[in-house]
């Protein structure tokens, strides 16, 4: 399966030819258990718009969170005090199970620092 600079070669060095014909040449092709073959549009037009630049993937996915929401950036206070900020901004800036913060308070602010890390005026 071609990717990126070769699968935009190949897609204009094909020109007008049909879609399927476009998939089959890019490689996008599998067999299924009878034999047949199956032509993976999908995965060709994912690659197709991250050759071009448009990332459909996880971690910089802009502020669209799960589920194509759009973030938020506003929580609350659940009802045990403790205070949630959620998987899709924690996979935004690219943090793991195990880091580990300095916890800032200022007036009617809370930072969170990374242990070890330089504060930032962001």
């Amino acid at each position: 399966m071609l990717t990126g600079s070769d699968l935009l070669a190949k897609v204009k060095e094909l020109g007008d030819v049909g879609k399927s014909e476009l998939v089959r040449a890019a490689g996008y092709v599998s067999t299924k258990k009878d034999g047949s073959e199956r032509l993976n549009f999908t995965a060709f037009y994912e690659a197709l718009l991250e050759a071009k630049g448009v990332s459909l993937g996880s971690s910089s996915s802009n502020g669209v969170g799960q589920g194509g929401r759009k973030l938020s950036y506003v929580t609350k206070v659940q009802f045990n005090g403790n205070l949630l900020i959620g998987k899709a901004y924690t996979a935004i800036l690219g943090l793991q199970p195990g880091d580990e913060f300095e916890i800032k308070l200022g007036k009617k602010q809370i930072r969170l620092v990374p242990v070890g890390g330089e504060e930032s005026d962001d």
